[in-house]
């Protein structure tokens, strides 16, 4: 019960929450942006926010990859034989590398190899495990907070509070290393900058400051709230539900 609760819960999270991790992934990497609603206005008007995938390597490189074909169309028409980098009709713009999910994956691995699928690993690693442990503690706090005077849960007003509350905990804790993981799983698309978890929060840091590793907190915060407001109300409506049918 509490598997299928927990999917569906997780899946309506995501439902809700992919726009703006779109957003928050090319803040994270994209310099050129000067703020939330810069970004979201530039990819709304090129590309209606029209992306799907399924794992954090293709989920990142599906969401930078129209950045990297413009930095390549830009290189290559800085060339002594360059020609105009303004595609003369829609048909002459270049295809994009990635199709989908599936694909993105198979080029990765044949490209960069087995190694490739795992970049920013370290990186997600630490940014999830004390982001979890906040995530979970925090809930289980408030809800015990919360929770009605002799009652062992809160209503649903409770478990929203309590949802959106851990959420945005989590992601204040988990920043830092979302950018460095971020930043990693989106190099390889053109020339690679970084050699690894160090060098690239190095690197970062020297070239923008140290405010660098908080790019995206504020979307995080924001899009952390009804996400998981969600994501536990689902969970907790779906176990009730299971505990109901089957007693």
């Amino acid at each position: 019960m509490d598997f299928v609760a927990g999917a569906i819960g997780g899946v309506c999270g995501v439902a809700v929450g992919y726009p703006l991790d779109t957003v928050k992934v090319r803040i994270q990497t994209e310099p050129k942006y000067t703020g939330i609603w810069h970004c979201i206005r530039d990819t709304y008007h090129r590309e209606r926010v029209f992306l799907t995938s399924p794992t954090e390597v293709a989920k990142v490189r599906l969401q930078t990859q129209t950045q990297a074909q413009k930095q390549q169309r830009r290189l290559s028409a800085s060339g002594p034989s360059a020609v105009p980098p303004v595609c003369p009709a829609p048909p002459a713009c270049p295809e994009p590398k990635y199709r989908g999910p599936l694909h993105c994956l198979a080029t990765v691995a044949r490209e960069e190899g087995l190694r490739g699928l795992y970049k920013g690993s370290s990186a997600l690693l630490l940014r999830d495990g004390h982001s979890f442990a906040t995530y979970f503690l925090s809930y289980a706090i408030l809800c015990e907070r919360l929770s009605p005077a002799g009652h062992s849960q809160p209503d649903v007003l409770g478990v929203l509070v309590a949802g959106g509350c851990a959420g945005v905990l989590a992601w204040a804790v988990a920043t830092p290393m979302d950018v460095i993981k971020s930043r990693l799983q989106a190099d390889g698309q053109g020339q690679r900058r970084y050699r690894g978890l160090l060098h690239c929060m190095v690197t970062s840091v020297r070239e923008e400051g140290p405010r660098v590793l908080f790019k995206g907190l504020v979307l995080n915060c924001c899009r952390a709230f009804p996400v998981n407001m969600v994501v536990f109300v689902a969970y907790e409506a779906v176990l009730r539900l299971t505990q109901g049918l089957l007693t």
